[in-house]
C-alpha cells in the first residue's frame, strides 16, 4: 500500500490471500474487540486493515475524519474486503472537529492516523478513557504537544494500556537485527551517525470553490508547519528515530541546524521549507547529522551509517540491506516481514496477553528531536534538548472550528524568527 494515497473506492488490488491473519491466537481470549479508526487518509485506512489482518476477532467498530467524502471513501473499501468485521454502520461514521469524541466512547482500541497537530488531543482523550491505542507518527508538531504524550504514555503505563508507535523500522527484521548488533557492541562505541532522507515532493490538492481557507489548508496539511511539523518532522522524523535507536534512546544535547525554501517556492506550499541539515551533539563526544529533502529530479536515498570505534553499521531500508563493516563483518540474510503488518501484530498481541507495550516516552522523544531541527533551522541558532522540551511554542487552537481563520503562512527568516 503507498502511505502516501487515499484510497480510490476500494482496496480490490490486495490479494485475497493477503487479508487472512498472519498467526494463531489460540491462546488468546475470543471476546470481540471493537476498533475505531480516527482519521481514514490513506495512512489510516491502511492501519484499519493491518489491525483487521492482526487479529481475527478485531471488527471496525467506528470511524471519523474530517470530511465526510474521504471517510466514505475509506469505509466502501474496507467494506469491500472485510464485509462482515467491517461494521461502522453509517449511524457510527462520524466527521468533523469533534468526531473522534463519538469514536472512542464506544471501542476497545483507536487507530490515530489523523494530521498530526491532531495528535495529542486526540490520544489524551483516548488513554482517558482507558483505550488502547496505536498512534501514527509523529506524535506531535510542537513542544507543547510532546509534553501532553508524555502525560498520556504516563498515564497509559499506569492502566496497564498498551500504546504502540507508528514508527515503523523499529518493527523491521532486518532493522531489529543490525540494531541489535550495535548495541551488543559489535562496532564498539557509537561516535558518528549520518542519516538522509532524500525524498521526492508529494502530493497537492486543488483549491475548491466551496472549499474554505482552512479546509484548504487541512487538506494540503503536509505545507503548513503549524499542522505537519514541517517535513523534517513529518517524513524524516524516521530517519531521527533510527538516531535515537542507534543512540538507545538517549536524547541529545543539543543540534544546529539549517534549511531553507529553495524550489518550493509558490504559495500552493504553504510555509514549510524544502530541505533541512543539522548535527546533533551528545555529552560524549558523539555526533550524528541528518540531511533531508523534498524535491523532485534530485538524486534519492534513505541511508543510515552508524560509525563506532571497531567498525561501521549500513542500514538501507529502502534497498533492504544491511552489513557491518569491522573486525567482525557481517551482512543480514534473514527474514524481510511487512513492517506495518508487524507493528499492528506485536501491538495486537500486547493487547490480548496484557503485555504492556508502550512506545510512548521513545515516540515523543524521537518527534522531539526532529522538532528540535526544525526550530533551529528556522530561527538559525542552537537548540539545546531542555530548551525544545520546556519551550512554550504551541501552534494548535485551543478549540477547532469550521469559522476558525487560517493558520499564518508567514515562511521562517533564521536571524529574524524567535525561539520561543
Amino acid at each position: 500500500m503507498n502511505r502516501r494515497k487515499f484510497l480510490k473506492g476500494t482496496v480490490a488490488g490486495l490479494a485475497a490471500s493477503s487479508l487472512t491473519s498472519p498467526k494463531g491466537f489460540a491462546s488468546y481470549s475470543a471476546r470481540e474487540l471493537r476498533v475505531g479508526l480516527v482519521g481514514c487518509g490513506g495512512r489510516g485506512t491502511g492501519a484499519a486493515i493491518q489491525a483487521l489482518k492482526a487479529d481475527p476477532d478485531a471488527v471496525l467498530w467506528a470511524m471519523a475524519d474530517l470530511t465526510e467524502d474521504r471517510l466514505e471513501q475509506s469505509f466502501n473499501g474496507l467494506k469491500t474486503n472485510f464485509p462482515d468485521r467491517c461494521q461502522a454502520e453509517k449511524e457510527r461514521r462520524y466527521f468533523g472537529f469533534d468526531a473522534y469524541q463519538d469514536v472512542i466512547k464506544d471501542v476497545d482500541v483507536v487507530l490515530l492516523a489523523t494530521p498530526p497537530a491532531f495528535r495529542p488531543e486526540h490520544l489524551k482523550a483516548s488513554i482517558d478513557l482507558g483505550k488502547h491505542v496505536f498512534a501514527e507518527k509523529p506524535i506531535a508538531v510542537d513542544s507543547f504537544g510532546v509534553r501532553s504524550v508524555l502525560k498520556s504514555a504516563k498515564i497509559a503505563k499506569e492502566k496497564g494500556l498498551s500504546l504502540a508507535s507508528g514508527f515503523c523500522w523499529r518493527a523491521a527484521f532486518g532493522h531489529r537485527a543490525v540494531y541489535q548488533r550495535i548495541h551488543q557492541g559489535q562496532i564498539g562505541a557509537v561516535k558518528n551517525i549520518h542519516a538522509t532522507y532524500m525524498a521526492g515532493g508529494l502530493w497537492h490538492k486543488e483549491r475548491q470553490s466551496n472549499w474554505s481557507d482552512l479546509e484548504y489548508q487541512l487538506r494540503n496539511w503536509l505545507y503548513y508547519y503549524q499542522l505537519s511539523g514541517d517535513h523534517v518532522v513529518e517524513q524524516a522524523c524516521h530517519s531521527i528515530d533510527k538516531i535515537m535507536w542507534a543512540k538507545q534512546d538517549t536524547p541529545p544535547d543539543s543540534v544546529l541546524a539549517m534549511g531553507g525554501r529553495q524550489m518550493r517556492t509558490e504559495s500552493k506550499y504553504g510555509n514549510i521549507f524544502d530541505h533541512f541539515s543539522g548535527v546533533f551533539s551528545w555529552g560524549d563526544g558523539s555526533q550524528a547529522t541528518l540531511q533531508c529533502r523534498q524535491m523532485n529530479g534530485c538524486h534519492m536515498e534513505n541511508l543510515d551509517r552508524v560509525i563506532g570505534a571497531t567498525g561501521t553499521a549500513y542500514i538501507d531500508g529502502w534497498a533492504n540491506k544491511f552489513t557491518i563493516d569491522g573486525a567482525e563483518d557481517w551482512q543480514y540474510e534473514g527474514l524481510s516481514n511487512d513492517m506495518y503488518q508487524t507493528e499492528h501484530d506485536e501491538f495486537f498481541e500486547s493487547i490480548r496477553t496484557n503485555g504492556g507495550l508502550n512506545q510512548g516516552v521513545e515516540m515523543a522523544h524521537s518527534t522531539l528531536a526532529a522538532i528540535m531541527i526544525r526550530m533551529s533551522a528556522y530561527t538559525g541558532q542552537e537548540v539545546t534538548w531542555n530548551q525544545a522540551l520546556e519551550s512554550e511554542e504551541n501552534f494548535v487552537p485551543k478549540e477547532w472550528l469550521v469559522t476558525s481563520p487560517p493558520f499564518d503562512t508567514a515562511i521562517a527568516r533564521p536571524g529574524q524568527t524567535k525561539l520561543i
